[in-house]
């Protein structure tokens, strides 16, 4: 069975699929899908991406198990507990826990894909994995890139393009964003760190003074954890 294999390069793109006809995986390496993978690894029980940060605010009330992160701009949000530092996400803080988590690109990208199949979470943490569960799936898969304030960027692309190379087969048919993907994969591949050094989200965190969260970020497989949505939750894979 011949299955697709494509790359939605914004979430702006995503009215132009057929997103129920996919297992969704969603892309924002630098950082909130890094962070959750990170955050599932540890233990959290649960992490509930939400749009904004008023719905992120209002669990405030609901009790005190809920811990709140809320990032803007690359910035914790202000009476917040946290942002989306993958280092705000140790076993130490969220172990059975639950997070509410509202991003700049992220939780968009969750959101405009709620009707997929599925929807998984990428990152560099936990691509071994992911890619081998994908490889098992008998659906089309449609890879999500975050990227910046509805616009291309290149750390969710290239990630895109990182995936096909370990599932592309004579399975899939890939469109052109996903061949774009692989190669630009291709070009940053042999040091992944020193290419992504130029992306623009890169200097943004710099000039924040958080450049550990970028190398932390493209580590590779430092969870098999895959977070998947289960209703309005992110919760491990089983």
């Amino acid at each position: 069975m011949i299955k697709l294999l494509n790359v939605c390069l914004s979430p702006a793109l995503i009215p132009l699929y057929n997103i129920e006809d996919y297992i969704v995986v969603v892309i924002d390496i630098f950082r909130a899908t890094s962070s959750i993978t990170y955050g599932i690894g540890n233990g959290a029980e649960a992490i509930i991406p939400v749009a904004e940060i008023q719905e992120c605010s209002a669990y405030r009330e609901k009790g005190k198990e809920y811990l709140l992160a809320a990032e803007r701009n690359g910035e914790v949000v202000s009476g917040f507990d946290f942002g989306n530092s993958p280092f705000s996400y140790t076993k130490e803080k969220v172990f059975g826990k639950t997070v509410v988590l509202t991003t700049t690109n992220g939780t968009n990208a969750l959101h405009l894909s709620r009707k997929a199949k599925k929807v998984v979470i990428g990152s560099f943490l936990n691509i071994t994995s992911l890619c081998s569960w994908l490889k098992k799936q008998p659906d089309s898969i449609l890879l999500v890139c975050a990227g910046w304030k509805n616009n291309f960027n290149l750390e969710d692309t290239l990630y895109a393009g990182a995936v096909i190379e370990q599932i592309k087969s004579r399975d899939y048919v890939l469109d052109d964003p996903a061949i774009a993907a692989n190669d630009l994969y291709q070009i940053g591949k042999q040091d992944i760190v020193d290419y992504l050094k130029k992306t623009s989200h890169s200097e943004r965190l710099k000039k924040l003074g958080i450049e550990k969260d970028i190398e932390f970020c493209l580590q590779i497989d430092l969870t098999t954890a895959i977070p998947i949505l289960d209703g309005e939750k992110l919760v491990k894979l089983v």
